[in-house]
């Protein structure tokens, strides 16, 4: 059964969609503002305005679902079920902290061991996509689709920074790049809407955790895309960190095989 025929379907959309409004006042309001930027024990900042949006979404997915569990970036794990929601309230924060308007807010959430409703907010943007198990992606609410890109050689590939990859995962990923039509820099997760709206053709990154990856795959499926980790397999908690994302399944295993050669 797709999670669009379940009962509780509709109530988890409305509430992503006020997860998502919340994210974006949040945000707006200390984007490009005096901001005091702390940093975490793995040396990643962090602001008010993260903790601020996931402490208030929290609040929100306990009072219209207590028995749901919560896994976020900022306040860890709480509960257990069979429905977890994996937060990222700035996806981007080196983004949002310099003033850059790619970052997002990513919210998930996971029924049945899959992601089935996943939302990309690009709160200085005022741009939202929208994916749902058995549903086609939106942006702003209108219907997307990826291209029909088949081929590496025609294909734009994006990553968010060639530092984050460790030097084995890098050389990996300029071989594959390399043999693109055009390679860009800089887009966190805004890069997978993107690519979900048929803008770019493929992103291909390493050192992600489940709260950065699970909203993009509802997202990227339900435009007609490919995303999985670098060996094909299926993204869960459990992955290891790589993620490839493409606009077809030519170039998807395309570019997976460039990845394990």
């Amino acid at each position: 059964m797709n999670f669009i025929d379940h009962p509780d379907y509709a109530a988890a959309v409305r509430l992503c969609e006020r997860l998502a409004d919340t994210a974006r006042g949040i945000a707006r309001q200390h984007f490009r503002a005096s901001l005091e930027v702390e940093k975490k024990a793995d040396g990643s900042p962090v602001t008010v305005a993260d903790r601020g949006i996931e402490d208030e979404w929290r609040r929100m997915i306990r009072r219209e679902f207590p028995a749901h569990a919560i896994r976020g970036e900022e306040f860890g794990a709480e509960g257990e079920g069979e429905f977890t929601w994996f937060l990222d309230p700035i996806d981007g924060t080196k983004s949002f902290v310099s003033g850059f308007p790619l970052f997002g807010s990513l919210i998930a959430l996971r029924y049945a061991g899959r992601p089935v409703l996943g939302v990309i907010e690009a709160p200085a943007l005022e741009e939202r996509w929208f994916g749902s198990d058995g549903a086609p992606s939106t942006l702003n609410g209108r219907v997307i689709r990826t291209s029909a890109c088949r081929r590496l050689a025609e294909a734009t590939v994006y990553s968010t920074s060639a530092e984050l990859f460790d030097p084995g995962d890098r050389r990996r990923f300029e071989a594959v790049s390399a043999g693109a039509a055009l390679r860009r820099f800089g887009g966190d997760c805004y890069q997978y809407g993107m690519l979900a709206a048929g803008y770019c053709d493929l992103v291909i990154e390493s050192r992600l955790k489940a709260h950065d990856f699970l909203a993009l795959i509802p997202v990227i499926e339900g435009a007609g895309g490919r995303i999985s980790d670098w060996q094909g397999a299926a993204l869960g908690p459990g992955s290891d960190g790589r993620v490839i994302a493409a606009a077809t399944e030519e170039l998807w295993r395309e570019a997976c095989q460039g990845l394990c050669a």
